[in-house]
């Protein structure tokens, strides 16, 4: 059975960082694409970040330069670091793991930017 659990949410500051991990089990991490999805409530769920089993990346225009994306497929964990945070960053954050033939979703990490 495959999971992805996320950790690393919270409380911060405009302008603060925070950094998002995500584990894999039941699966081999490696051949993954993986990426980050955020939601804010009453908005679809959209995607900020990629990478593919091979390193490549992609970044929404809304974090480019703010937010990287790394793995590392030793430890079976998929990362997500946020600087420059903004209020408009708030929302629930998830991992997505995909093969050609299944997807699998974390349950979520809340990212909260408030002074």
């Amino acid at each position: 059975q495959v999971q992805l659990v996320e950790s690393g949410g919270g409380l911060v500051q405009p302008g603060g960082s925070l950094r998002l991990s995500c584990v894999a089990s039941g699966t081999i991490f490696s051949d993954l694409d993986m990426a980050w999805y955020r939601q804010v409530p009453g908005k679809e769920r959209k995607l900020i970040t990629g990478i593919t089993s091979g390193s490549s990346t992609i970044y929404d225009d809304s974090v480019k330069g703010r937010f990287t994306i790394s793995r590392d497929n030793a430890k079976n964990t998929l990362y997500l670091q946020m600087n420059s945070l903004s209020p408009e960053d708030t929302a629930v954050y998830y991992c997505y793991g995909r093969t050609p033939e299944m997807q699998y979703w974390g349950k979520g990490t809340l990212v909260t930017v408030s002074s």
